[in-house]
């Protein structure tokens, strides 16, 4: 049976959860970044406000005309509160925005994302959450840049994982860094599949040219027609 470390996960203090109290030892850290502060910031502010404003108006519209009607005045208190906490629940988007707006600095404060030799390292969330996406399960990255990430010279990856799909928001230089990704990806997954010990020097399976089938019969037909003639 193989032996143990005891003293493997005792440690004095509390860590702050940072990227590098992460890195393994045989780990190397490539590259570190964070979403562009203003572009983030702006997001947040921007994400679902058209629906947060519609339903400000909407809510606000038949809340003003109960009160001009004094419509209160007139029904049981029993209702009153049922109307009340109704209106609490509706407005439920736009507490959500809200929300977001708030906590816009608390998350980007903590956001960070760090590639390794091994792996993505994604800190995120108001609460700090750690994800870590390994290269060798990653099946796409595809980049999105909408007009707003235009102006602000940010675009967002998207990453899908077999463990399942991660967004680096607002990340500058977006085009260089999602080929540099791919390129790591296709990287380690050619070497997994094909370790550079085992790949020769030349392969010719790299000039091989497609025949189609109906092409393959006719010539293997005049071959034989070829050979009875020579014999002949």
């Amino acid at each position: 049976m193989a032996k143990y470390n005891e003293k493997y996960f005792n440690f004095n203090g509390m860590h702050d959860n940072k990227i590098e109290d992460l890195i393994e030892k045989d780990e190397q850290l490539l590259f570190k970044t964070k979403p562009k502060k203003s572009a983030f910031i702006a997001s947040k502010i921007f994400q679902m406000l058209p629906i947060a404003l519609i339903w400000i108006l909407l809510d606000g519209f038949f809340i003003y005309m109960m009160i001009s009607q004094d419509i209160f005045s007139h029904i049981p208190v029993a209702l009153e509160v049922f109307i009340v906490i109704f209106f609490i629940f509706h407005l439920t988007p736009v507490w959500i925005w809200i929300s977001n707006v708030v906590t816009a600095w608390a998350q980007y404060k903590n956001i960070e994302y760090a590639f390794t030799n091994k792996r993505i390292i994604i800190r995120t969330g108001v609460f700090v959450d750690i994800k870590n996406v390994y290269y060798a399960d990653i099946q796409s990255v595809n980049l999105k840049v909408g007009i707003i990430d235009r102006m602000m010279k940010v675009g967002d990856i998207y990453i899908v994982a077999s463990s399942g799909a991660v967004v680096l928001w607002d990340i500058e230089n977006p085009y260089k860094i999602t080929n540099e990704l791919q390129k790591i990806v296709n990287d380690i997954k050619t070497d997994i599949e094909f370790p550079n010990k085992f790949r020769p020097s030349e392969n010719p399976g790299f000039n091989t040219k497609y025949i189609p089938e109906n092409k393959s019969k006719n010539s293997s037909v005049s071959k034989k027609e070829k050979a009875k003639e020579k014999k002949k």
